[in-house]
C-alpha cells in the first residue's frame, strides 16, 4: 500500500486537531455533531493521523472567509502551537477560498472531510477501475479550488518566454485537469461496458446476485469471508476493503447464487465519489437481493441504517427486496439488546458463528427462492420447460399424456423479469 500523503518521511505521523462547525442547519437535520467528529477521529487514524484534540464552534451559518470565523480561527491557531499540531482536519466541505484563509491565518496543513475520505480511498484502491474512480473523484473535487490551494498554483510564469500577459499557471492546471478528467470518464465507460456485459452474461444463464450493502466497517468482508471463504481482507477499520469482490455462495438446497461485496457507505459520503464509484456501486442496483449489513453495537445505527436507504435511493436501487442482517451481535452484552434490535423480518448473526451464517444462508435463499408453483406444458414446448428452470428451482417433473407437469419454486426477480410467458400455463399455488 502507497504511503498516506498525511504520513511525513521525518516524523511518520501527522499530528492533527480536528474542527467542527454546529449550524441552525445541522441542528435542524437532528445530526449528532459528537458522533460526526468521533467518525473524523476514525477516518483520520485510518489515514495515519495522530489526533490530538478537537475544536467545536457554534455559528447560524458558515463564515465566508474562515468558516468557523476568525476569532475562532485564531483561536485553533493557538491550541495548535501549544499542542504541537501540523495539520488542522475540518468535518465538514470547505472551498478554495476557505482553505486559503484559513492555511494563512493558522499556518497549518488544512484537510476538510472529503479530502480526508479521498485520500483514504486513494490508498485503498488496487484494482485498475478503482484506481480510476478514485483519480476521478479527487480531480473533481480539486478542479473548483484550485484558486484555494496555495500560492503555487497561481503564479504567472517567470523568466524568457513567458512575460506580458500569458496564461496563468492556474489556468494550464484547470487545462489539465480537464483533459485528465475527460479522459478518466472514457476510461470508465469502456470498463462499464464491460462490467455491463458481465451482468448481461449472469442474466442470461440465470444467475442470482445477492449484495452485501452497509455502512462502512458493519462487517460485510467478514461476512463474505465465512459464508463462501473467500480471500478477502477482514479488519476493524473504516473502509478497510474498497474494490468489489464477488464469489460463489452455495445455498442450503444447493442451489449457487453470486454473493458481491461493495464499498462501504458513510455521512456525507462525498458526492464526487459516489458519483465515480457508480459503475461500482450499481451492483447493488442490479441485485436481486440486497443484505444490508448493519452493526449492531453501534449506538448509531438507525442513523447509519437512514445514511445507506439514502445512498441506495440515489442510486436507484430504493425498494429492492432487502435483508436486514444485524452483525457483530456478539458484541452486545445485554440480552435484552439483542431481543430488541431490527424489526421482525430482521436476521441477527455473528458473522464468527457457523449456526448464525447457517441461518443466514437459510434465510437468502427463503427471499431467492420464493412460492411453489405448478405449469402444465406441452412437451413440445422445450423452450418453456427450460425457461421455468431459469426463474426458479424445478423441484418435481411429470408426464401428463402429452403435457409436462413442472412444480418450480420460484425465483421472485426471475419470474418477474422473464417468467411471463409461464403464466399462461399454471394451473395452481401450493405452499
Amino acid at each position: 500500500m502507497r504511503q498516506s500523503a498525511y504520513e511525513t518521511e521525518a516524523a511518520g505521523l501527522e499530528r492533527a486537531l480536528l474542527v467542527s462547525l454546529v449550524t441552525d442547519e445541522v441542528k435542524r437535520s437532528g445530526a449528532d455533531p459528537e458522533h460526526s467528529l468521533e467518525e473524523l477521529a476514525s477516518l483520520a487514524e485510518t489515514a495515519g493521523v495522530e489526533v490530538i484534540g478537537s475544536v467545536m464552534q457554534n455559528l447560524d451559518s458558515p463564515d465566508n472567509k474562515y468558516y468557523v470565523g476568525k476569532g475562532k480561527a485564531q483561536e485553533i491557531r493557538d491550541i495548535a502551537l501549544r499542542d504541537g499540531a501540523t495539520t488542522a482536519i475540518f468535518d465538514q466541505e470547505l472551498t478554495g477560498t476557505q482553505v486559503r484563509n484559513l492555511e494563512e491565518t493558522l499556518d497549518l496543513k488544512i484537510i476538510d472531510r472529503t479530502q480526508l475520505i479521498l485520500d483514504i480511498f486513494a490508498g485503498r484502491a488496487k484494482t485498475r477501475e478503482g484506481i480510476l474512480q478514485v483519480e476521478l473523484a479527487q480531480l473533481t473535487y480539486l478542479l473548483p479550488r484550485l484558486s484555494g490551494q496555495g500560492k503555487n498554483l497561481s503564479r504567472l510564469g517567470g523568466g524568457i518566454g513567458t512575460r506580458g500577459p500569458g496564461e496563468t499557471k492556474l489556468e494550464t492546471d484547470r487545462r489539465h485537469i480537464r483533459r485528465r478528467i475527460t479522459e478518466l470518464k472514457r476510461q470508465l465507460e469502456a470498463v462499464t461496458a464491460h462490467r455491463n456485459l458481465h451482468r448481461e452474461r449472469r442474466r442470461k444463464v440465470g444467475a442470482v446476485q445477492v449484495a452485501l450493502v452497509g455502512y462502512t466497517n458493519a462487517g460485510k468482508s467478514s461476512l463474505l469471508r465465512q459464508l463462501t471463504d473467500a480471500d478477502v481482507l477482514a479488519e476493524n477499520k473504516l473502509f478497510a476493503t474498497l474494490d468489489p469482490t464477488s464469489r460463489s455462495l452455495e445455498l442450503p438446497s444447493g442451489k449457487t447464487v453470486v454473493l458481491t461485496d461493495t464499498v462501504g457507505f458513510i455521512q456525507n459520503l462525498p458526492h464526487d465519489l459516489v458519483a465515480a464509484f457508480r459503475a461500482t456501486l450499481e451492483e447493488a442496483a442490479q441485485a436481486d437481493l440486497l443484505l444490508h449489513v448493519v452493526d449492531s453495537s453501534s449506538p448509531m445505527r438507525e442513523r447509519q441504517m437512514a445514511v445507506v436507504e439514502d445512498v441506495l435511493r440515489e442510486l436507484g436501487a430504493g425498494g429492492k427486496p432487502t435483508l436486514t442482517v444485524f452483525n457483530k451481535i456478539d458484541l452486545l452484552v445485554e440480552q435484552s439488546e439483542r431481543v430488541l434490535i431490527g424489526a421482525a423480518d430482521a436476521i441477527r448473526v455473528s458473522a464468527f458463528d457457523p449456526e448464525d451464517m447457517a441461518r443466514l444462508r437459510a434465510s437468502i435463499e427463503d427471499r431467492i427462492l420464493g412460492e411453489m408453483a405448478t405449469f402444465r406444458i406441452p412437451a413440445s414446448r422445450g423452450d418453456l420447460a427450460s425457461l421455468a428452470y431459469r426463474v426458479g428451482e424445478v423441484t418435481g417433473q411429470e408426464t401428463d399424456e402429452e403435457h409436462l407437469l413442472l412444480s418450480v419454486r420460484l425465483n421472485p426477480a426471475d419470474m418477474e423479469r422473464s417468467g411471463h410467458e409461464l403464466e399462461e400455463y399454471r394451473v395452481f399455488h401450493t405452499q
